[in-house]
């Protein structure tokens, strides 16, 4: 036998050393985060433009364009399905951020309206809208709703300058 094809005890040892390392790292693979393909393509298929996503438990809120204008849509993630929304899509505002709490009943939205930027609370549940002051006055600009949905950060900008505020919610 040529000392070619003669295996080394070093290189049969170093092979049995890296059987662990191997079984490690294919365990770590098989938990790699994965596309939720169903809910994708339904996304996909819903309108162009999906953009600001807020994720809550079981709810996804998103600003979708459909046709010449954005709407704020609510899906509801264990039925692939959209929830009606009652008296927040209004032709008049245009959405820029929206936020959803974790029972899917309260989204917190940063909308244009009549030259003005102004930050909502819509309540799903009376298909209710309700303006929030900011004070000090400033130009709301992005939105997170706590899980509970008693909890408002809202990034503001105030004479150039961007800051965080936050409000609680009755």
């Amino acid at each position: 036998m040529s000392r070619f094809c003669r295996p080394d005890w070093r290189s049969r040892s170093a092979a049995l050393m890296l059987l662990p390392v191997c079984a490690l790292l294919g365990g770590c693979m098989a938990d790699q985060p994965r596309p939720l393909d169903g809910i994708n393509r339904q996304l996909e298929a819903s309108g162009s433009g999906n953009r600001a996503p807020s994720l809550s438990g079981r709810w996804l809120a998103l600003i979708t364009s459909r046709g010449n204008r954005e709407v704020i849509d609510l899906v509801d993630l264990e039925s692939g399905r959209p929830v009606p929304m009652a008296g927040l899509n209004r032709p008049d505002a245009e959405p820029l951020a929206v936020s959803v709490d974790g029972s899917g009943r309260r989204l917190a939205l940063i909308r244009q309206r009549d030259g003005r930027t102004e930050l909502v609370l819509h309540r799903l549940d009376v298909g209710a809208s309700e303006p929030i002051a900011i004070t000090p006055a400033g130009v709301p600009e992005q939105v997170a709703l706590s899980a509970d949905g008693r909890i408002l950060a809202v990034q503001v900008s105030r004479e150039g300058h961007s800051q965080i505020d936050l409000i609680t919610l009755p």
